[in-house]
């Protein structure tokens, strides 16, 4: 594993990370994050895909993880600037290395929504969504959406206008979020169409084509088979597959909402789920 600086159009520095594989590559993958979730929570997965193959890319928002350089409550990002900036700063790197190989874009969450914002995805061969629905609160998972409107319409104000910035880890939440990351994404989540109706984005979802496939767990204490279904209509000119996984099924436990890229129960489903996609984006490629 390399770590490097991405450098976005507006000069901003990234911290990211490449691990290459020892033989020719299968292709390119570039895993983005979750609210919240810094990239060095996803290197167990792109340890395990470098050994199969694949050079795996993975980056850290502006503000967030590696990248964060100075005090939140300074940093003016927002979610679309993560994905117009941020995210085709990745992709950008990650095409230029591909060279042709097929680029495969792994979402978490976030990462699965942001996709139409992010400049060059028409260039990615398949795309696979983790636990990535809506947001909307009133589609959100039970219990869940019991709880939301008091986030939405107190604790988020109070704590973005007491500190300056959403404090996440200290109320052991997310984690901790620019301010206008938070406003912004609270925006999104009380839309009914969430991020395509907040952003009166619609043509820029249905300009996304790219093959995709959802992957969703019954037990995500986040989203909804609602919230799951919801944001991937919005893809509507893009051939969707949506798998729907009981971890039981699959002899695991738990997944939840983050289980999928911890090594514990990752591994399994990695190579049950994952790896048949990334053989489906080498043909994406070669047709």
């Amino acid at each position: 594993m390399e770590w490097f600086t991405l450098k976005a159009r507006d000069g901003t520095s990234l911290a990211a990370a490449h691990f290459a594989p020892e033989k020719a590559s299968e292709g390119e993958v570039l895993i983005v994050p979750a609210m919240g979730a810094g990239q060095e929570f996803y290197h167990p997965l792109a340890s395990w895909l470098s050994e199969r193959g694949y050079g795996v890319t993975t980056f850290d928002y502006r503000g967030m993880g590696k990248s964060r350089d100075q005090p939140l409550r300074k940093v003016h990002a927002d979610v679309r600037g993560w994905a117009e900036w941020d995210c085709s700063a990745a992709l950008s790197w990650v095409i230029e290395r591909a060279d042709g190989a097929s680029i495969i874009w792994i979402g978490h969450s976030l990462g699965g929504q942001i996709i139409p914002f992010v400049v060059g995805h028409q260039h990615i061969s398949q795309i696979i969504t983790v636990a990535s629905g809506s947001g909307y609160w009133r589609e959100n998972a039970l219990p869940l959406r019991r709880r939301v409107p008091f986030f939405w319409f107190f604790l988020v104000p109070v704590t973005l206008f007491l500190f300056g910035y959403f404090p996440g880890k200290r109320l052991k939440l997310i984690g901790d979020v620019p301010p206008n990351v938070m406003k912004q994404w609270r925006r999104w989540c009380l839309h009914p169409e969430y991020a395509m109706g907040a952003e009166s984005a619609e043509v820029l979802y249905q300009q996304v084509n790219t093959p995709i496939t959802s992957l969703s767990f019954t037990d995500d204490e986040f989203m909804s088979l609602e919230n799951i279904q919801s944001l991937h209509a919005c893809y509507c000119n893009a051939k969707r597959q949506m798998v729907r996984i009981q971890p039981q099924d699959l002899g695991i436990k738990r997944v939840g909402h983050f289980g999928f890229f911890r090594s514990s129960c990752g591994t399994s489903l990695w190579q049950q789920l994952l790896l048949p996609q990334l053989v489906k984006a080498r043909s994406n490629v070669a047709s």
